[in-house]
């Protein structure tokens, strides 16, 4: 068992994060992420309205008194999004954790603060870190370029980025992108990390809300099966290589095409449809990491979260301690 800073700021038993997921942070896996001990985000935006959002947090409840937060995504949208009500239905619903993700957290932060709610924001480079940091966020999430969804445009890994960003902080630091064992947990607190957050790991699990053709898919995959699309538009995305992502990347790299071109194939609603709901993993585009070569199994949380931190403590005590002692 690991016992840091973060498992005693936030309250859970393992250092193991669940950030929001759009369409997968559902009642039905972040339940079961906190009662496998770890910590969860339900996936604000994924509920249509702020009142549908207050519901959600009721239905976890009813599933899990372990706690769970709430991933508040804040991007620039074509329709505007009520942010300021869905903070508020946070708020009032008592959830003591949230995760912000996208753009700047400022104008939410004094709200959440005052209602004792923790945040952890996610960034993809050490220097927005340092500025959540100044703006008061409680942890951060950093990104490498491995990890699904958006490392940002520096392409640093999480090998470099890691300890760059542990270095530079004095807030808890989580470690995202290719994590999915207890290798991986081990590396991150060597790396000056106080927990791993695992996306892909737990799409790949039973309680997972998406169809089990993609979670068989992703056992399938290797490390080389995901791309990064929006590279052309600054918007770089790390997904799963199919047919869709593939032909994005094609039509991207012919010259003068604009997002317009792609919108059609990177539609996310065509991708929860077709691939979330229906289980056509051809069928559009969707969010996968470089960890998919480390899964080898579709299992339960409690499955995952138990493996992942025996595997770490059997490494640390069999290979590295017993090691240290045959060179004494």
């Amino acid at each position: 068992m690991f016992s840091n800073r973060f498992t005693e700021a936030f309250g859970v038993e393992h250092p193991i994060v669940c950030g929001g997921m759009t369409a997968v942070g559902k009642a039905e896996l972040i339940g079961a992420v906190a009662e496998a001990g770890a910590l969860g985000f339900l996936s604000a935006l994924t509920q249509p309205t702020p009142e549908a959002l207050v519901k959600e947090i009721a239905r976890c409840r009813d599933l899990t008194d372990k706690p769970f937060g709430v991933n508040l995504t804040i991007l620039p949208t074509i329709e505007p999004v009520p942010y300021d009500e869905y903070r508020d239905a946070i708020i009032d619903s008592g959830v003591k954790v949230v995760e912000t993700a996208g753009a700047n957290p400022a104008q939410h932060l004094p709200a959440f603060k005052e209602a004792g709610v923790k945040v952890i924001h996610k960034a993809v480079a050490v220097r927005h870190a340092l500025k959540a940091q100044a703006l008061g966020v409680d942890a951060v999430s950093i990104d490498g370029f491995e990890c699904a969804g958006h490392p940002g445009e520096d392409d640093v890994p999480g090998l470099v980025l890691i300890p760059a960003a542990a270095r530079e902080l004095e807030i808890p630091v989580i470690a995202s992108g290719g994590f999915a064992n207890g290798a991986g947990l081990v590396a991150a607190l060597a790396l000056g990390a106080d927990a791993i957050n695992m996306g892909t790991r737990f799409v790949a699990t039973t309680e997972a809300p998406v169809h089990q053709a993609v979670k068989e898919q992703i056992v399938a995959n290797t490390e080389r099966d995901t791309v990064v699309v929006f590279r052309k538009f600054r918007n770089s995305a790390r997904v799963a290589r199919n047919s869709v992502s593939e032909e994005i990347l094609e039509i991207s790299a012919r010259e003068g095409t604009t997002f317009e071109d792609i919108a059609h194939l990177a539609s996310g609603a065509r991708g929860r449809e077709q691939v979330l709901v229906q289980g056509d993993v051809e069928g559009g585009m969707w969010w996968a990491g470089q960890a998919q070569g480390l899964i080898h199994e579709v299992a339960s949380c409690r499955e995952v979260v138990n493996t992942i931190v025996s595997d770490a403590e059997q490494i640390i005590r069999e290979r590295l301690l017993s090691r240290l002692a045959d060179r004494r």
